[in-house]
């Protein structure tokens, strides 16, 4: 099954659990929320430690980084990013925000796409074997 449907069934189903957990009742959407938000965005800071100078806006090959959360997610920035923009509707009970995260994700999956592209011109057979082997 191609990446991209992948990504996209993916963030079907956390807009659901979202939407299932804030019904539970406020105490459990906020715990879930919270706790949730807490991990992604120590996670996030993490990825993007582990990215260092290979960082940038725009797309660019600097270095192929495979180590770390890299070794088994290629996008975990925007993996986590995602689930805390999820923990947010959950602990804040905005289901209003699923339509403005699905516009978020979408662009992340256009920009991953381009990453991919430049990567795999750059980095050729490496860069093959690396994303057989990660998870989105």
């Amino acid at each position: 099954m191609n990446k991209t449907v992948i990504r996209l069934i993916g963030a079907a189903i956390a807009a659901a659990l979202a939407l299932a957990v804030i019904s539970m009742g406020e105490f459990y959407q906020v715990a879930i929320g919270s706790t949730v938000g807490l991990i992604s965005v120590v996670l996030l800071i993490i990825s993007r430690l582990q990215l260092g100078k290979s960082f940038s806006v725009m797309p660019q090959a600097r270095t192929l980084v495979a180590t770390g959360l890299y070794s088994k997610i290629q996008h975990p920035m925007y993996v986590f990013l995602d689930l805390f923009f999820v923990s947010l509707i959950v602990a804040f009970d905005l289901p209003i925000l699923i339509f403005a995260w699905g516009i978020v994700v979408i662009v992340q999956t256009v920009q991953s796409r381009q990453e991919e592209r430049i990567l795999a011109a750059a980095f050729g057979a490496e860069y093959e074997a690396y994303r057989n082997q990660t998870w989105f």
